[in-house]
């Protein structure tokens, strides 16, 4: 999402959401049990077809709110974390990936479709009522795949951590998009090691609850420098 979601006409942020877990619009909200779902159907898979090695799960919060915040280089890596999270994971999801049969399948499991191309009001919805209800929010912080090095991030996972007060854990992906499978050059070869780190939880916000431009800048750039030391670090530790 570009810039700051903001107000709707209703004066509240990112729409309103009923007592039956119908969002204003019709459509349902992340579903826990769906995300339950995915996070063993993700065990089945990544430990299935690779080798992952999780360092520091043990830092994800137990209990609560929890944003995760994803370096990403690879389309394995946001299935890759929810099969090695301790938690069920609720990810925003560019709207493209929701085609075909996988429309139904990823909302099935709890994800968050999300368009980039401006603030979508019922994508913020759906991210804060995952958080309300105590739930894991999981953001690729840069946006898009890129160099998965946290060297830009948009203005969206400050928001929604000082908005929710939900602690950030750092999270770097590596190996996913080292090498590619002779048999399938979309992705790592089977069986291969991909390492998933787990950083120290920490508050994104200054403690006063502002939400304004300059706060929530504030925010970016404090996440930023955390990310990044994370990912240094995570690198050291690997070996990536």
């Amino acid at each position: 999402m570009r810039g700051h979601p903001h107000r709707g006409g209703d004066g509240r942020e990112g729409g309103a959401v009923t007592r039956s877990g119908r969002a204003a619009d019709g459509g349902r909200t992340p579903s826990a049990a769906g995300a339950a779902v995915g996070r063993r159907i993700g065990i089945g898979l990544m430990y299935g077809l690779w080798k992952p090695r999780v360092l520091g799960a043990w830092r994800v919060p137990a209990t609560g709110p929890v944003i995760l915040a994803v370096n990403h280089t690879h389309g394995l890596d946001g299935p890759m974390v929810m099969g090695t999270a301790p938690r069920p994971v609720h990810f925003l999801i560019k709207k493209e990936a929701f085609v075909g049969p996988l429309d139904p399948f990823l909302h099935g499991i709890g994800q968050v479709k999300v368009d980039r191309s401006g603030t979508d009001r019922k994508a913020v919805t759906d991210a804060l009522t995952v958080l309300k209800n105590d739930g894991v929010l999981g953001i690729f912080p840069e946006g898009t795949r890129g160099e998965g090095d946290f060297a830009s991030l948009r203005a969206g996972l400050a928001y929604f951590a000082v908005r929710s007060g939900a602690p950030v854990v750092p999270v770097a992906v590596l190996g996913s998009a080292e090498r590619r499978s002779r048999a399938v050059k979309a992705v790592p070869p089977l069986r291969s090691r991909v390492d998933v780190v787990f950083g120290e939880a920490f508050a994104a916000g200054d403690g006063s609850g502002r939400r304004t431009r300059t706060a929530l800048d504030a925010a970016t750039t404090r996440i930023q420098e955390r990310l990044t030391a994370h990912l240094a670090q995570a690198r050291r530790l690997t070996g990536h």
